[in-house]
């Protein structure tokens, strides 16, 4: 079974599924993390992210392992890291990239083989499990998924307000939904679930009910 939870940032889709991926005994996957690890391992390799050959030289030896809450490269720790403004900034542009994303969901194919899986995401419902019938598309008022990256540990940046996140979310929003290799959008039979007003229990028992 794969329960496929896609949507933009700040509507709750890591905590959703994590949360969703707990309650049924089942594996959690964050396609996101693995766009920033190759995003981080590049930066830390000194390649520039226009040099297409060289990028695509690295992800032949990229080698990532993802466990439910930790995020491996080449068997090193980098759970924190990928979370840094750096490759915030960058993570965008790398996971537009068609080579990037092509060996990316071979890997996401790969891990959800033969196991009953969680996977959120941008494309998760449209393009890397689009037969899955448990599709769900998160959405939030960009106001509240700005709170919400402000109050996320995870993603905070000592001196960032609100104003700056949301406008960052902004232009994510726009990138992502208007790149040419699988885009942002919702699949035309997931169901959509407006997370503004909503509590995490909230949104899981949704899923949750309509998956049983």
């Amino acid at each position: 079974m794969v329960i496929a939870i896609d949507g933009p940032a700040g509507t709750g889709k890591s905590t959703v599924a994590k949360s969703v991926a707990k309650l049924l005994g089942l594996f959690y996957l964050d396609t996101g993390a693995m766009y920033r690890a190759f995003t981080l391992y590049a930066l830390s390799e000194g390649t520039p992210l226009d040099d297409l050959k060289s990028l695509k030289r690295l992800l032949r030896r990229f080698s990532i392992t993802i466990t439910a809450d930790r995020v491996y490269i080449e068997g090193r720790d980098v759970t924190t890291e990928i979370r840094s403004s750096e490759v915030t900034a960058n993570v965008s542009y790398i996971s537009s990239l068609e080579f990037v994303r092509k060996k990316m969901v071979e890997l996401q194919r790969e891990i959800g083989k033969n196991r009953d899986i969680v996977v959120e995401g941008r494309d998760i419902g449209t393009v890397v499990f689009p037969d899955t019938p448990n599709k769900f598309y998160l959405d939030a008022e960009v106001e509240e998924r700005a709170r919400r990256r402000l109050n996320d540990e995870k993603d905070a940046v000592s001196g960032t307000d609100l104003e700056t996140i949301k406008k960052s979310i902004e232009k994510r929003d726009r990138f992502d939904s208007t790149r040419a290799i699988s885009p942002l959008k919702r699949a035309h039979d997931a169901t959509y679930i407006d997370t503004t007003d909503m509590s995490v229990t909230e949104v899981c028992d949704v899923i949750i009910r309509s998956v049983q």
